[in-house]
């Protein structure tokens, strides 16, 4: 992949939803595709669907979903819910590490390879809109158990885990699907309650982490998302020595959406963002890519960000099981 054509690897840094554009994008190179309950209907259904677009892909896909439990389900169509990430780690480790076990098998099953779990949020804020039970809790110590207990149980049946969201969803008090929040926490504050989950995780070789579209004045005084922030990824770079994928919250959330699509991938890449979702294979994911690369070919330093990432996502791709 390395070798591969400069438009290949700039696919590569995408993950789509499906949609009109999906066959085309995967055959100039996507580099993975993330299922919603919409695209669940039964289970050999979504087999045959993965099935198709893993024959369609030119480079082996990630394929992924948001399969954390509880109120984050997508095989809800066909499965029954599982308890949510709070209330299983409250029943312990062991039925913590049995039920993530089940989630696991049944993603296997059906071809999944990437799961976008799980949560690594400290829920400090009670009024908390997004997060609230989907973190294992409101204390820092308890979450970093939770997040350890459910990676390598995740990672021991054959699913490569994505913590999220960096660097802590859980002090907001509005939704980045809607706006952006602002976090207003000292640096020494964030390190010690919310950044501390992700910084054991990388201790433990966590091979994805998710950028959220926060704005957290520690990092930047100017009204930034996280997500394309230099200061924020730079410090998961080069404060905890993270060497593994970074890849962005959806790219449609209104958090991020008020930069335009192409200029918002444009920061990411340059803040150390390997990897985007768009939650759509629509004609505005596809058209961002290709203009994109017009952009990159022209752009020396874009080419080297984009070196570095296309080398990650080549590391973690040999981690795929078939």
């Amino acid at each position: 992949m390395y070798d591969c054509p400069m438009e290949e690897k700039i696919w590569q840094m995408f993950i789509f939803g499906t949609g009109d554009y999906l066959d085309k994008a995967l055959s100039k190179g996507l580099g993975g595709v993330i299922f919603f309950t919409r695209d669940i209907n039964s289970k050999e259904q979504f087999k045959e669907l993965i099935n198709d677009i893993v024959k369609e892909s030119i480079i082996y896909p990630f394929l992924s979903i948001d399969q954390e439990g509880g109120k984050v389900e997508r095989t809800e169509n066909i499965h029954s819910r599982c308890l949510s990430p709070r209330y299983a780690y409250q029943k312990g480790e062991d039925f913590s590490i049995e039920q993530t076990t089940n989630i696991a098998q049944e993603l296997r099953e059906y071809g999944i390879n990437l799961n976008f779990a799980p949560c690594a949020d400290v829920n400090t804020n009670t009024n908390n809109p997004i997060i609230g039970e989907r973190a294992f809790s409101d204390k820092t110590e308890e979450v970093v158990k939770g997040v350890n207990i459910v990676s390598d149980t995740y990672r021991k049946n054959g699913i490569i885990p994505c913590v999220k969201h960096y660097p802590g969803h859980g002090d907001a008090d509005k939704d980045s699907h809607l706006t952006l929040p602002k976090i207003d926490l000292s640096l020494e504050e964030m390190e010690k309650i919310h950044i501390a989950p992700f910084r054991k995780a990388v201790e433990n070789n966590i091979e994805m982490i998710m950028a959220a579209h926060l704005h957290c004045t520690c990092f930047d005084n100017e009204v930034l998302p996280a997500s394309l922030s230099k200061n924020a990824i730079g410090y998961l770079r080069n404060k905890l020595n993270y060497e593994g994928v970074i890849i962005s919250d959806d790219m449609v959330m209104k958090g991020v959406q008020d930069y335009g699509s192409l200029d918002a991938v444009i920061m990411g890449i340059k803040a150390g963002l390997d990897m985007f979702i768009f939650r759509e294979a629509d004609k505005n994911a596809y058209e961002t890519v290709e203009r994109l690369i017009d952009v990159a070919n022209q752009d020396k330093l874009l080419c080297a960000n984009i070196a570095n990432s296309i080398r990650r996502i080549e590391l973690l791709k040999t981690k795929i099981k078939r």
